[in-house]
């Protein structure tokens, strides 16, 4: 089964702005960007800080990758294929960017990606409560998010 490690959202200026891994319950992700050092007691979680470091290296390669391309018009790094894992990024128009850290050869990740982005226009941009460059607390997004994840894995078992 194609497993999705996490998902980073990352606004503009380069601060992490969510995370979720999705096997952690809605109330453990919420917590996790306020909480110092908090341990999950499984060998392949992230603390708070671990992950602001991930977010903010993958900020800094995408905006370099995207000047120093000899393509006119990149965008930067979308897909990166190390041996144990795959890294797929999204960058919307305004510049927020999605990644999804998922399990080698994950297919259509460039679709969930679009797909969570429209979620997060759906359910983030229109909450009248959600301030821009903020971290994302929004009970809508996080159950939709985890039902299209889920569809998402149904889907690749299907195949």
């Amino acid at each position: 089964m194609a497993a999705i490690y996490s998902l980073y959202i990352i606004n503009k200026p380069g601060g992490l702005i969510y995370y979720n891994q999705p096997n952690m319950k809605v109330h453990e992700f919420r917590l996790f960007l306020w909480k110092q050092n908090y341990d999950y007691g499984s060998a392949g979680r992230m603390d708070t800080k671990d992950t602001l470091r991930v977010a903010s290296l993958w900020y800094s390669m995408h905006a370099i990758s995207q000047q120093l391309s000899p393509v006119l018009g990149c965008f930067g790094i979308e897909l990166l294929q190390p041996d144990t894992f795959d890294l797929n990024c999204f960058q919307s128009l305004t510049g927020i960017k999605f990644f999804v850290v998922s399990e080698p050869g994950t297919p259509h990740m460039e679709g969930l990606l679009k797909h969570i982005y429209e979620l997060y226009t759906d359910y983030v941009l229109k909450n009248p409560f959600y301030e821009m460059e903020m971290p994302i607390r929004c009970d809508l997004f996080d159950i939709n998010l985890t039902q299209a994840v889920q569809k998402d894995r149904v889907a690749l078992l299907a195949r």
